[in-house]
């Protein structure tokens, strides 16, 4: 996947003058210490500058961290600290940064071995409030070496993904399909996040396309896919076009990604791109997924933006499935009813036309898309990829704009259940615990629209922190509720 970063935190220690500054520097060896021990060094870079009481300090550690490539930060309170120059150092680092403090070592050294760091973290926390200065506080900050190499460790899928929202550009083609006000949402909260975009018309894209027929790369492509593809290939009279619509769209993101480190697409799929194309493009969009691009149906910007997020923090394949349908009962009854932990209300099927990469499914097969088909003719419905997704952990999420500009977002785990689903596209039965009830009163309550994101594992405790440092109001963070705990809009008698 190389669409998505490989960062480095720099560690620097810091100390209040009154404590040894040795107690802090030797506490931030033993910590760079551990999480080599039990990580990846190069995940790290030990900052040999001490930030004492000292503004000038805190501009040789900000100047040393990015002179050594450091595009997060670990301010690390080896002692109690010094509030103003540590605070400062959080306030002018550019990128993702956290702070946590070193636990006391010893109930035999609480003489000059105590470094009061505990209490530091209230005011390094205070004074980050007075800066409007944004940082990645652990759910308990406080630890030894170990504890705190963990810390870290759990930070750097966050800081990645704030990293690469400040370095992402999103290309869109085309307006939403007619009828289809589902996924607009303003794109001023883009901007404010740091991300750029890139609107473009269709008929752009179709140039673009018809300018690569006979492009010297497809033969090559289509081998690939057929290796892809394998005994799922039910398609082969279509791929020299898919081959060229991939290489249009590759081109297309090294011509116009300008400044950015990032892109992601989402292109306007239907109703007039099959019968121009000749094709649909959902197997390229899962292909161009698979390797670290998003691609979302529908000029679904924020879906893009979501499975990107997701892409970084699980360093994985995502995708994005519309919140589709109902788990029939009888279904329900023969399959999952007793042989696994969930009511018939917390299944339903998630389901697109066939975004999702070979590597999340089942089983796949290229075939025709079989909405499309009822209207057109099969020919120019060719190119999606059928298969029940692979069972497991998933985490279902999205983050969303409002109609009037507010950041919203939701996090909901659960899992791919075993469970054939007898139907079409790249769909699987999922369960989710008080799916019901979340569907309610988050999915209808907060309108997000059918599209949800879908990270294959349990992520939700990262993306609930990077929501959180990206501006998304706590409040408006919706997760599944459990049993017994009423949402605001739930009816107490219900």
């Amino acid at each position: 996947m190389n669409n998505i970063p490989e960062i480095k935190i720099g560690i620097v220690a810091v100390s209040r003058d009154c404590f040894p500054a040795s107690l802090a520097e030797n506490r931030r060896k033993a910590l760079v210490k551990a999480y080599a021990d039990k990580y990846d060094a190069k995940d790290i870079y030990e900052c040999p500058i001490t930030i004492i009481e000292s503004e000038i300090d805190m501009v040789n550690a900000l100047e040393d961290v990015k002179k050594n490539g450091c595009e997060a930060l670990c301010v690390f309170l080896g002692n109690f600290g010094p509030e103003i120059s540590e605070t400062l150092l959080a306030k002018h680092f550019d990128g993702p940064k956290m702070f946590c403090a070193a636990a006391e070592e010893s109930q035999n050294d609480l003489m000059d071995g105590r470094g009061d760091a505990y209490c530091g973290m209230l005011n390094a926390s205070y004074n980050l409030a007075l800066r409007n200065t944004k940082a990645y506080i652990p759910e308990y900050p406080v630890g030894d070496a170990e504890d705190c190499a963990d810390m870290i460790h759990e930070f750097l899928p966050i800081a990645k993904a704030v990293y690469a929202l400040q370095n992402l550009k999103i290309i869109s083609f085309g307006p939403r399909p007619m009828n289809f006000l589902a996924c607009n949402a303003p794109i001023k909260q883009l901007y404010n996040l740091g991300v750029e975009i890139e609107e473009n018309s269709e008929l752009d894209l179709f140039e673009s396309f018809k300018n690569h027929a006979g492009d010297a790369r497809i033969p090559e492509v289509v081998e690939d896919m057929k290796k892809d593809l394998g005994s799922g290939n039910k398609k082969p009279e279509v791929l020299e076009k898919l081959a060229q619509y991939e290489i249009t769209l590759l081109d297309w993101i090294e011509a116009h990604k300008g400044y950015r480190k990032f892109v992601t697409l989402t292109t306007k799929c239907w109703p007039a791109f099959q019968t121009q194309f000749g094709f649909v493009p959902c197997y390229v969009n899962s292909r161009l997924t698979g390797r670290g691009i998003p691609v979302s149906c529908e000029v679904d910007i924020y879906g893009t933006l979501s499975e990107f997020i997701g892409t970084v923090i699980s360093n994985d394949a995502v995708t994005l499935l519309d919140i589709n349908n109902s788990v029939p009962k009888d279904m329900y009854k023969e399959s999952i009813e007793g042989k696994f932990p969930y009511k018939h209300t917390d299944t339903f099927m998630g389901f697109h036309c066939g975004n999702t990469c070979t590597s999340k499914l089942s089983f796949h097969e290229m075939r025709y898309q079989k909405i499309m088909a009822r209207n057109l003719p099969i020919e120019v419905t060719n190119g999606t990829l059928e298969g029940d997704i692979v069972p497991g952990e998933i985490t279902f999420y999205r983050l969303q704009s409002t109609a009037d500009s507010k950041l919203r977002a939701y996090i909901a785990q659960g899992e791919v259940l075993p469970v054939a689903t007898k139907s079409f596209g790249s769909i699987g039965v999922f369960a989710i615990k008080e799916m019901g009830r979340f569907y309610r009163h988050v999915l209808i309550e907060k309108n997000f629209p059918h599209h949800g994101a879908v990270a294959f594992g349990n992520w939700g405790k990262q993306l609930f922190e990077v929501f959180k440092y990206i501006g998304v109001p706590v409040e408006e963070i919706g997760y599944n509720q459990p049993a017994g705990v009423k949402y605001p809009t739930e009816n107490p008698w219900a």
